[in-house]
């Protein structure tokens, strides 16, 4: 699930030095999100915050339903499908493979970006939360 794969690789991404967006479809999504992100481990702390922040732009990680870079964030999660904006930065679509609609849109994705000449990887989740790269 989302909720269990995103945390760590906003972990990661700190530990980078990267600001990150996360860009989800709509804002009941980032809303779930951003409560989530509170709460999802006991002895972790994420800082983050969502578009509507009064420090959205000094957040490391800002939550957003929508296309703008606030925090000038390096690296964007696309999340339910969202629509990516022009691509500024690293991109990082996150996808549920068991759900056909998801499986469709990121592999439509695939084929536009592929087509316009960007650098793109695939890496996929084990059973034991591991990720491996596919292509």
């Amino acid at each position: 699930k989302l909720e269990d794969a995103l945390p760590p690789l906003l972990e990661k991404s700190l530990e980078r030095g990267w600001k990150v967006v996360v860009q989800t479809a709509a804002d009941e999504r980032r809303d779930l999100l951003d409560t989530h992100l509170w709460a999802f481990r006991d002895d972790s702390f994420l800082p983050h915050a969502t578009e509507a922040s009064d420090e959205a732009a000094n957040q490391p990680v800002l939550l957003t339903s929508s296309q703008d870079n606030i925090n000038q964030a390096t690296v964007r999660f696309i999340v339910d499908g969202a629509e990516p904006p022009s691509i500024d930065e690293r991109i990082v679509f996150m996808f549920d493979g068991y759900d056909a609609g998801q499986l469709e849109g990121a592999r439509s994705q695939w084929k536009k970006l592929k087509g316009e000449g960007h650098n793109l990887t695939y890496w996929q989740q084990s059973p034991e939360g591991r990720w491996q790269k596919k292509a």
